[in-house]
């Protein structure tokens, strides 16, 4: 139970910018970045692999988390991030314009990456230790709606005002125009942070050491590891997003791939008004629907029908590579079929994580592994994902992705699926 945690400004001062700030540059490092790469001519297996591995950074956070608790406050680790995390876009505009400009575009974007990681950990935890349980509670959905609110302004608005600066000043000042907005937003997110925030300080730091922490950490990592079925529960976790993660990359360089080389050939401006408009509510309908379908039917009748939802994405793309459909009312229905698939079925994976590998004690660290090891599945197949569809081709790329799906349904017929009963049970997915 959460007791004694009071503050003197309302919660709804500083949830809504708080996980604005948290989900704005997570999909300008994991989603706008690609796009951007693409309109300046990278191929996609290079697009791949580089923003895979960034994608790193939020795989491995939860080894340095612990260490956070040396910092006075929470707020300061928030603040402190996020002007990092806003100097780093910022300076994503200032690579673009050296002759090095993709290596040196990943390296600001890998800064970013770290920052975004590092925030995410002190973020959480400011909202843990700031509200009380029934406060937790009601500004729930808030956390989710907003940090999709970064995305809805990242890859929706500033994405279609990229693509109509590219017609008018070019490629490289258009993205570098973007960056800028995006790194003064964070910046300016921060100085207001600097006011609104509680504090939520620390526990005494003269009672911990590093040695200490690390002594902790290795208990937890110790104790995960030992848990009954880890290993294939850890397998589960990878494969889930297999298919899932190699089309989140490549799906969108497909529709803006020429349509000489079997692409869709949409302009920057239609990519990002489909996927930051249409897109991004159907993913959050999804998500909601899919929370309450597993709640229904419990996680072990469920998964089944929830794996099969989060690969609609590949047949969606399989569909759009062999059709090739000119209408935009027609493209932009079948992604939001893609979208709610993918937000629906991304559910099982979370309470999967949640219900059946965090239970015991540790159950926030163990959950924080989970979601590392999620995110290493994403990583991995992200980073394969563009040399695989430049041997394959696009068409053939799909329907590899729609045979990736398959292991996992088979293993989750031998998981260990039958939930447990706890508070909290019910997911919110927010996407990573």
């Amino acid at each position: 139970m959460n007791t004694n945690k009071t503050n003197s400004r309302s919660p709804a001062t500083w949830i809504p910018t708080l996980y604005f700030a948290q989900g704005l540059p997570f999909y300008a490092v994991a989603l706008v970045a690609g796009l951007m790469f693409k309109s300046m001519g990278v191929p996609n297996e290079d697009i791949a692999y580089w923003t895979g591995m960034i994608g790193f950074a939020w795989v491995f956070k939860s080894l340095w988390s612990p260490f956070l608790e040396l910092a006075p406050s929470k707020k300061i680790i928030i603040v402190t991030f996020q002007f990092v995390g806003g100097l780093s876009l910022g300076l994503v505009a200032l690579a673009l314009q050296t002759p090095v400009w993709f290596a040196a575009g990943i390296a600001v974007l890998g800064l970013a990456a770290v920052a975004s990681a590092t925030h995410d950990i002190a973020c959480d935890g400011l909202y843990i230790s700031s509200l009380t349980d029934q406060q937790q509670a009601a500004y729930a959905g808030w956390t989710g709606a907003f940090f999709n609110a970064g995305k809805f302004i990242s890859l929706g608005g500033l994405v279609i005002l990229a693509g109509h600066f590219e017609k008018t000043i070019g490629v490289a000042p258009a993205w570098t125009i973007i960056f800028l907005i995006l790194g003064a937003m964070m910046l300016l997110l921060a100085l207001y942070h600097t006011w609104a925030l509680p504090l939520a300080a620390n526990p005494a730091t003269d009672k911990q050491s590093v040695g200490a922490i690390a002594a902790t950490l290795w208990d937890v990592l110790s104790e995960f590891f030992k848990k009954p079925g880890i290993g294939m529960a850890i397998v589960f976790i990878i494969l889930f997003r297999a298919g899932e993660a190699q089309v989140q990359t490549i799906g969108p360089l497909f529709l803006r791939e020429a349509r000489a080389l079997g692409g869709l050939g949409l302009s920057t401006t239609e990519v990002g008004a489909i996927y930051g408009t249409a897109g991004t509510v159907a993913f959050v309908l999804g998500s909601i629907g899919g929370g309450y379908f597993a709640s229904w039917l419990g996680l072990k009748r469920a998964m089944p029908f929830l794996i099969l939802a989060m690969n609609l994405p590949n047949l969606v793309f399989y569909y759009l590579s062999h059709a090739l459909p000119t209408d935009i009312a027609v493209i932009t229905a079948t992604l939001g079929v893609e979208m709610f698939g993918y937000g629906f079925g991304f559910i099982g994976l979370i309470l999967f994580m949640m219900q059946v590998v965090a239970t015991g004690k540790y159950q926030t660290a163990h959950y924080a592994f989970a979601t590392g090891i999620m995110q290493l599945g994403l990583v991995l197949f992200k980073m394969v994902s563009g040399a695989i569809q430049t041997a394959l081709g696009y068409p053939k790329f799909f329907l590899w992705v729609l045979l990736a799906a398959l292991p996992v349904l088979i293993l989750s017929r031998f998981m260990p699926l039958r939930a447990k009963d706890a508070p909290g049970a019910d997911a919110q997915a927010v996407a990573a």
